[in-house]
């Protein structure tokens, strides 16, 4: 309830505020959100499996979207940012798509 009390309370100000985006910020962005949306599919993979524990969620969360923005960083510095970009996504890709089967085989116990 917390937690969905918090999301609505996020997407109301950022309607409200309209928050930008520094310049510098917007090459780690996309990779963030798709860390985070690993993060995410796995915490619910791991609730529908019993196994959740909201302090991993967190250290997980936090910690592949950091090491995420670190990797793309370092691509960026080593002059190959776009070629490091696309392995981070496609990784986070397919971890995304193995989580997202997971939860359909729980819910639909096929």
């Amino acid at each position: 309830m917390i937690a969905a009390l918090g999301l609505l309370i996020g997407i109301a100000a950022g309607l409200i505020f309209s928050p930008t985006v520094p310049a510098w910020l917007l090459p780690y962005l996309p990779i963030a959100v798709v860390a985070a949306l690993d993060a995410v599919f796995g915490g619910l993979r791991a609730l529908l499996d019993g196994i959740f524990d909201d302090r991993v969620f967190v250290v997980s969360f936090l910690s592949n979207v950091v090491v995420a923005a670190l990797i793309v960083y370092l691509g960026d510095h080593l002059g190959v940012g776009a070629q490091l970009s696309t392995g981070v996504v496609v990784v986070l890709g397919i971890r995304i798509f193995s989580n997202a089967a997971a939860i359909r085989r729980h819910l639909f116990k096929a």
